[in-house]
């Protein structure tokens, strides 16, 4: 079998878990360090060899078009196909089915992984399966379907979340990365929603297609999908627990990373790992970090505290103002020595008065 040279991201999902945040932003495209999301699933298909990559789109496709283009500039041919109406995980891909051939990768488009898909291919070749299914141990799987497969991988059963008490057989749940023949695809209504992990795979084992779950050995994955699992996936990027060929924007310096076109007083502070974008400002006595990250045109202003936060584009943070472990979406302000705590998240525009203290 050859390698897959073609991908299809399942980015029609209107990210319910992340508003306020994706309300006035695409889920896919929220930003990682400055970079919108997929730009790691794109890097982590190219690094593959993977570049011909269709995007299955049906919330604020307008948002995903803007940040992505045609992927030219991430090494990527990148194709648009948008639903009139939200078809679910298996719609999406369905969808997509005239475009690819051969074997494709699937990837949920709210993953953030390092898997191995090279050798996640050897093993669906040396098996002869028609799909595989990245699988990944969580230590608590009370919030995710579990799937049960035979000591040689292949798939057994798919069972939904447990209930609290019911004995569980197994840890292992899908991790929203599969390798599937493009033929297979076909089998799924068009024009109506589906679900993949519901009926599409649990149909395949019934009718006995040689169906395989391949556990990652060592592989980083997160499901981004909340606002605590976004933050804490900033975090990771920034203490290199995901490998990624995708580096923060700007440029290294003592263990963070900043725009040229940043300016940062003499005596403001860059404590790493941290995240400084372009034109950002960064007023007298100013700390940023650690593990913080600041979009593109906001302004800390003087002795200003930005730690463990994420801060997005045009946010305005006056003098003397705390933001710690929180998410600040884009163009809100923060008014002078106001302090915003942990677990907080502001929408667009939200704006902190003066001496205000916003918790959680």
């Amino acid at each position: 079998m050859s390698r897959p040279t073609q991908a299809v991201i399942l980015a029609g999902g209107e990210g319910t878990r992340l508003r306020p945040l994706t309300l006035t932003r695409a889920k896919p495209v929220v930003p990682l360090l400055n970079r919108p999301f997929l730009a790691y699933q794109l890097a982590l298909l190219r690094e593959h060899g993977v570049t011909d990559v269709i995007l299955a789109c049906s919330y604020r496709v307008d948002d995903v078009q803007a940040a992505l283009g045609d992927g030219h500039a991430l090494g990527t041919r990148l194709r648009y196909v948008v639903e009139r109406e939200p078809l679910g995980t298996g719609g999406g891909v369905r969808n997509a089915a005239d475009l690819v051939e051969g074997t494709v990768v699937v990837l949920n488009g709210d993953v953030l992984t390092d898997a191995d898909l090279t050798g996640m291919r050897a093993f669906h070749g040396a098996r002869g399966s028609r799909t595989t299914i990245l699988l990944t141990r969580v230590a608590d799987p009370a919030a995710y379907g579990l799937v049960e497969t035979a000591a040689d991988g292949r798939l057994l059963r798919f069972r939904e979340k447990p209930a609290p008490g019911e004995p569980r057989t197994t840890d292992t749940i899908n991790a929203g990365i599969y390798l599937i023949d493009a033929a297979l695809l076909r089998r799924m209504p068009a024009g109506r929603p589906v679900s993949i992990e519901r009926e599409f795979f649990p149909a395949l084992v019934a009718d006995g297609v040689p169906c395989h779950g391949w556990l990652g050995p060592g592989a980083y994955w997160r499901d981004i999908g909340s606002i605590a699992a976004y933050r804490e996936a900033q975090v990771d990027l920034l203490e290199h627990r995901v490998r990624t060929p995708l580096a923060p924007p700007g440029v290294a310096r003592d263990g963070s990373w900043r725009e040229d076109s940043a300016r940062v007083a003499a005596t403001a502070c860059v404590a790493p790992p941290a995240v400084v974008g372009a034109r950002v400002v960064l007023e007298a006595g100013a700390r940023v970090g650690p593990r913080a990250v600041v979009g593109a045109g906001s302004r800390i202003g003087a002795g200003a505290t930005v730690e463990g936060a994420v801060v997005w584009e045009n946010v305005d943070v006056g003098p003397g103002a705390a933001l710690r472990d929180c998410v600040v979406a884009t163009g809100c302000r923060i008014g002078a020595h106001a302090e915003v705590g942990p677990g907080v998240v502001l929408e667009a525009g939200a704006v902190v008065a003066a001496g205000a203290t916003v918790a959680r």
